[in-house]
């Protein structure tokens, strides 16, 4: 029995091994990171709530980890449920919630006539980018970047990005709305078509792809027009970033594998029968890729 007991924790220690020889620990956390962390909590774009709460600083393993790490059950005021508990840094989190009001929420309200009620997403993780060992650090080891793997309505609807990018005329307006809405927030939005990585989820993040972050990676490129209008046009929650140019091709991106987080499986509708809807008022989208 003893033999039993010495192999399974030789194999124990072996795993975490593994592990630890998959996160670069020779890569330095860059500064911008604890300083765009520092001006978010100063000027107070994440207000502590019964769903938001802050919890101790995370520092490593390597160079992963937050100052001041937030974890999230709910947004938007408690009214909008995470399926997965998220961690995440101030700004990643601050521009969620701005992407969640001014184009989630009024997309769902455009393209279904109900709101969103749960969203299905995962948040820190301290790997290698596409799981490699020893590989440049994925911007979800710094709480700085968020997967939506799918989105459930107030009347039970689940859109998945896996189903919806090419599901009905709604679910594709209603995806490509977004994916355009988080292009104006995040400097890295990957969506089904970018790689063949992201066929099931729109990946985003604050990345840095040059020194003054003006740069963005917003792929794939899609030929749609936005009914929502530009943020010009209509009241915002937060005001946009600036305006950033869209990176060099050659730009390392955050590549996710196909269910990074090993998280349960997507919900599903509630019922087989259920079709999303576009409002009769509205003229149906015309969404396609290029």
């Amino acid at each position: 029995m003893w033999r039993g007991v010495s192999l399974f924790s030789a194999l124990a220690l072996f795993g975490a091994g593994l592990t630890a020889c998959s996160i670069n620990r020779f890569e330095r956390r860059d500064p911008w990171r604890d300083q765009a962390e520092q001006v978010c909590l100063a000027k107070k774009l994440v207000e502590p709530t019964e769903f938001i709460t802050p919890i101790a600083a995370m520092d490593g393993p390597g160079p992963c980890g937050m100052q001041q790490p937030f974890r999230v059950t709910r947004l938007a005021g408690g009214t909008v449920v995470m399926k997965q508990r998220m961690t995440l840094g101030c700004p990643a989190l601050a521009e969620a919630e701005a992407w969640l009001a001014d184009t989630i929420q009024p997309a769902a309200n455009l393209y279904f006539g109900v709101p969103v009620a749960e969203i299905n997403a995962g948040s820190y993780s301290c790997r290698g980018r596409n799981n490699q060992p020893g590989a440049k650090l994925s911007e979800h080891g710094f709480g700085n970047a968020i997967d939506v793997m799918s989105i459930k309505l107030a009347d039970g609807h689940v859109i998945t990005i896996k189903g919806g990018w090419r599901g009905t005329e709604a679910e594709q307006g209603f995806l490509r709305e977004i994916f355009l809405g988080a292009c104006q927030r995040f400097t890295t939005v990957l969506a089904p078509g970018s790689n063949v990585f992201h066929y099931d989820h729109i990946h985003v993040d604050l990345a840095r792809h040059d020194p003054r972050g003006l740069k963005r990676i917003c792929q794939p490129l899609i030929k749609f027009t936005p009914q929502l209008g530009t943020g010009a046009e209509r009241p915002l929650s937060r005001p946009l970033p600036p305006p950033r140019q869209p990176a060099a091709p050659q730009t390392p991106v955050d590549i996710e594998e196909d269910d990074p987080y090993g998280v349960a499986p997507m919900s599903k509708a509630a019922s087989p029968t259920q079709v999303a809807r576009a409002p009769a008022r509205l003229p149906a989208a015309s969404a396609y890729t290029a």
